[in-house]
C-alpha cells in the first residue's frame, strides 16, 4: 500500500468540500486559486460551479496552476416521467460529458437518478424497477457518446437512504452487474467512482472491491460516517473523525490496482461548510497523511 505520510501529492480536493467557508458560498476560481496555494496537484469540480465562472475561464485556470482532475461531478439523472424528460436527461449527460473532456477529466461521475420529482417531493411514479430501466438504458446510450469522444464513465452507487430521490443503484455489486452488462469487454470506458460514504457498511464490499479490479476503480471518495448523523446528506465527517476503517478500504482498492487519487468529498452544513476554506483544506492534508 502507498506511503501517503510524507506528503499528499495522492490528495484530490472535490470542490464540495470547499464550496460553503464559514456560511458563504464561495466561487470556484476561488476554490482553485486556495487549492493551488496548498500544493493540491488535483480537484474534482462539479458542474454547477464551472457554470457560474466559465468553462474558459476554469480550464485556462486550471492549466495555469498545473492542476488536474480526478473527475467531474456528475452526469446521471436519467429517470424521467415521460419521453421528453428522458431525451432531456439524455441530451444535459452529452453537454457533461463534452465538459469533462473539455477540462480534461479522467472520468465523468454518474448519480444516477431515481423515482423522477422524489427530490421535489413530488413524485411522478414510484416503480423503483422502471426506475433502474431507464438508469439502464440511459448509461447505455450515454456510453456510446463516450466512445466517440473517450470520456470514461463511472457509476457512482449511494446509501440504500438515498435510494428513492438520488440513485437507485445502491452496492458496489448492482454497479458492476451494470458495467459488466454494458462494457463486458472491460474496455476502461465504464466503471465505478467508490465513494466511501456510501459503501463502507456493505459486507461484501471488499468482494466487490477485488471483482472491480483496476478496469472499473475509475475514482475513490473519502470522507468519514459520524456517529450520530445529524443530517443525511449533508453531515459528512472528516476524515478520522468517524466509524469508516479508512485504511483498510484502501487497501482493498490499492490490493485490486488502483493507484489515483483519494479524492476528499466533504458535505457539512453544520460543521467545515462554517470554517475558513484554509483551515478545512490544512485538515484534508493532515487528515491524508495520518488516517486515509
Amino acid at each position: 500500500m502507498r506511503d501517503f505520510t510524507q506528503g499528499h501529492e495522492w490528495l484530490s480536493i472535490n470542490t464540495a468540500t470547499l464550496r460553503r467557508q464559514q456560511g458563504t458560498e464561495v466561487p470556484l476560481d476561488r476554490l482553485i486559486d486556495q487549492c493551488a496555494a496548498q500544493g493540491i496537484r488535483a480537484i474534482s469540480p462539479w458542474r454547477d460551479q464551472v457554470a457560474a465562472v466559465g468553462l474558459d475561464r476554469i480550464g485556462k485556470q486550471l492549466r495555469a496552476h498545473g492542476i488536474g482532475l480526478s473527475g467531474y461531478c456528475r452526469g446521471g439523472f436519467f429517470p424521467a416521467a415521460d419521453a421528453a424528460g428522458l431525451k432531456a436527461a439524455l441530451e444535459d449527460n452529452r453537454r457533461a460529458i463534452d465538459e469533462a473532456k473539455t477540462l480534461g477529466a479522467p472520468c465523468l461521475v454518474l448519480v444516477v437518478g431515481a423515482l423522477p420529482g422524489a427530490l421535489e417531493g413530488r413524485v411522478q411514479y414510484k416503480d423503483i424497477g422502471r426506475a433502474r430501466g431507464e438508469v439502464r438504458d440511459g448509461i447505455a446510450a450515454s456510453l456510446d457518446y463516450a466512445r466517440e469522444v473517450g470520456m470514461p464513465l463511472a457509476i457512482e452507487p449511494l446509501h440504500p437512504m438515498q435510494a428513492a430521490d438520488r440513485a437507485c443503484i445502491n452496492t458496489l455489486e448492482h454497479a458492476l452487474d451494470l458495467c459488466d452488462e454494458l462494457d463486458a469487454q472491460r474496455s476502461g470506458m465504464l466503471g465505478v467512482a467508490l465513494d466511501v460514504y456510501h459503501v463502507w457498511w456493505d459486507p461484501k464490499l471488499q468482494q466487490q472491491i477485488a471483482r472491480a479490479g483496476k478496469e472499473r476503480l475509475l475514482a475513490y471518495h473519502v470522507c468519514d460516517w459520524l456517529t450520530p448523523t445529524r443530517d443525511l446528506l449533508n453531515d459528512r465527517g472528516m476524515m478520522g473523525d468517524g466509524v469508516v476503517e479508512l485504511r483498510k478500504i484502501r487497501s482493498w482498492i490499492e490490493a485490486a490496482g488502483f493507484a489515483g487519487f483519494s479524492e476528499v468529498e466533504i458535505f457539512s452544513a453544520l460543521d467545515w461548510w462554517q470554517r475558513p476554506g484554509d483551515e478545512t483544506l490544512a485538515t484534508c492534508i493532515e487528515r491524508h497523511r495520518s488516517v486515509v
